[in-house]
C-alpha cells in the first residue's frame, strides 16, 4: 500500500490521460483535498470529464472549473449551478441501476478519488460517510487515488476492500463536508402534520434531504419502535434514536440496525456514526436492492418531487426543459414500499412554488409513474391514489392543490375528460 503524501506532493499531470473520466465521491463524502487539487491543478491538464452526485461544495464553481466537463445521475445541491451554466451532463438513471452500471462497466471510470477514515486504526479503513459506485469504480479504474481522513467517521458496513489497490494516499487538509439542516418553515410543517397521520408503529423510514423530511421526522416522536432503512440518513435521526423512537426492532431484517448507504448531516452525526455498531453503511446493492425492500415491514418511503399530475404522474427531475432534480432513489423505494408488507409510498411536497402550482395538469417527465403512485401530501392534505380511476384521482389531487389554482385545475380536468 502506497504510502501517505501531502497533497502538495501529487502531480494530477501524471496520473490523468486526456479523455479520462475521473470519479469522485459524493455528496458529505466529497474528497475535497483531492478536488480542491484537481482544480487548482486544472489548466495543465488535459481535458477530462469529472463524475459528480450531489454536491455541497464551492469546489466546483463554474467560475473555477474552466475546460472540465461534469457528468452525473442528477442536479442536486451545488450541482445546480453546473447545470445552468450548461456545464453538467446527465445520466438519467435510478440510483440502484446507476451504480450497478459501474459494477458492469458501463460506465467508465479511469482516475477515482476517494476518502477514506482512519479513525480506527485497529479496523483498517472505511468509506466513512458513503459506501456507492465509488467502489464499483475504483475497482475498474487504472488509478485509486484516497484522502486519508483522521477526522471522518470509522463506520461498520463500509470497510475498504482488501482487493482494491491504493495507488496514491494523501493527507487530508480538510474536515469532512457537513450539511446542517434547513430551518423548518410553516408550510413543511402542515405537510409533515398530514404524512405523519400516514405512519404507524413499527415502521420502517426511508427518506431524502430537505425541509419537508426534517419535518416529517420530527414531527414523529409520539410513534414507538420506527426503524431505519434509507439512501441516506441525517442528524434528525440521532434526535429519533435518542429519543427511544427508533429501535430497529420491528423491521424484519437488520433487527436493533439503522441501515443508510450515506451519512448526510454535521458533525454529531458522524460522531454518532463513528465505530458504532448499530449503524451500518451498506452499499447501494444491499440498501436500494428491490428483494431486500420487499422483506422489510412496513416500509414507508417518503420522497419529494417537483411536479405532480392529475393522474399521479411524479416528476422530481425537469422545470421547463431544464434538468433541475434527479431519479435518485425515488422509484427504487417507491417500488420497494408498495412491495413491503404494509408498506406505503408517499411523494409530499409544498403545493405551490414561486407562486406556481405544483398541481399541474401533465407533468413534463415522468419520474415515477401514476400505476407507482401511492398518496400524495400537500400542505392542504392528502390523495390516496391507490385503486382510484383517472377521473377520481384528477378530483382528489385538485382537493390537495392550493386554493388560487383549484379552478384552472377543474377546468384543465374538464377538458381532458372532453377529448377523444
Amino acid at each position: 500500500m502506497a504510502d501517505v503524501i501531502p497533497v502538495d506532493e501529487l502531480d494530477f499531470a501524471g496520473l490523468i490521460k486526456p479523455g479520462d473520466v475521473v470519479v469522485c465521491g459524493q455528496a458529505t463524502a466529497e474528497p475535497r483535498t483531492l478536488t480542491e487539487a484537481i482544480v487548482a491543478q486544472k489548466d495543465r491538464l488535459p481535458s477530462f470529464t469529472m463524475m459528480v452526485g450531489p454536491v455541497f461544495t464551492d469546489t466546483f464553481a463554474p467560475d473555477r472549473t474552466t475546460g472540465i466537463e461534469f457528468l452525473s445521475y442528477g442536479v442536486i445541491g451545488n450541482a445546480r449551478v453546473l447545470a445552468k451554466a450548461r456545464r453538467l451532463d446527465i445520466v438519467p438513471s435510478n440510483y440502484s441501476a446507476f451504480c450497478a452500471d459501474f459494477a458492469a462497466g458501463r460506465h467508465r471510470a479511469d482516475v477515482v478519488l476517494i476518502q477514506l477514515s482512519s479513525r480506527n486504526p485497529a479496523r483498517g479503513l472505511s468509506t466513512s460517510l458513503s459506501n456507492d459506485y465509488v467502489l464499483d469504480a475504483a475497482r475498474r479504474a487504472r488509478v485509486v487515488i484516497a484522502e486519508i481522513n483522521p477526522d471522518a467517521p470509522w463506520t461498520f458496513g463500509a470497510e475498504w476492500p482488501q482487493d482494491i489497490p491504493l495507488h496514491v494516499r494523501v493527507q487530508a487538509r480538510h474536515r469532512p463536508v457537513e450539511l446542517a439542516s434547513p430551518p423548518v418553515d410553516d408550510v413543511s410543517r402542515k405537510i409533515a402534520m398530514y404524512a405523519a397521520g400516514l405512519i404507524p408503529d413499527g415502521a420502517t423510514l426511508q427518506f431524502g434531504v430537505g425541509k419537508v423530511p426534517d419535518a416529517i421526522l420530527s414531527s414523529l416522536s409520539h410513534l414507538r419502535n420506527l426503524g431505519i432503512h434509507s439512501g441516506l440518513i441525517n442528524d434528525a435521526v440521532v434526535d429519533l434514536i435518542e429519543r427511544g423512537v427508533v429501535t430497529n426492532a420491528a423491521k424484519g431484517i437488520d433487527a436493533g440496525m439503522t441501515v443508510t448507504n450515506q451519512l448526510i448531516g454535521t458533525k454529531r452525526l458522524y460522531d454518532f456514526a463513528h465505530d458504532n455498531a448499530a449503524v451500518e453503511v451498506r452499499p447501494t446493492s444491499y440498501t436500494h436492492a428491490a428483494g431486500v425492500l420487499a422483506r422489510i415491514n412496513k416500509l414507508i418511503a417518503l420522497n419529494s418531487a417537483l411536479q405532480v399530475g392529475l393522474d399521479g404522474s411524479v416528476n422530481s427531475e425537469t422545470l421547463n426543459g431544464v434538468a433541475v432534480g434527479a431519479i435518485g432513489g425515488q422509484v427504487d423505494f417507491v417500488r420497494g414500499a408498495n412491495a413491503s408488507p404494509g408498506g406505503r409510498a408517499i411523494i409530499a411536497l409544498p403545493a405551490v412554488s414561486n407562486g406556481r402550482s405544483r398541481i399541474v395538469p401533465h407533468v413534463e417527465t415522468v419520474t415515477t409513474a401514476r400505476g407507482d403512485v401511492d398518496a400524495i401530501v400537500t400542505e392542504w392534505g392528502v390523495a390516496e391514489l391507490a385503486g382510484c380511476s383517472l377521473r377520481e384521482r384528477a378530483r382528489r389531487m385538485i382537493g390537495i392543490a392550493a386554493p388560487e389554482h383549484r379552478e384552472n385545475l377543474s377546468r384543465s380536468a374538464f377538458m381532458q375528460e372532453r377529448q377523444p
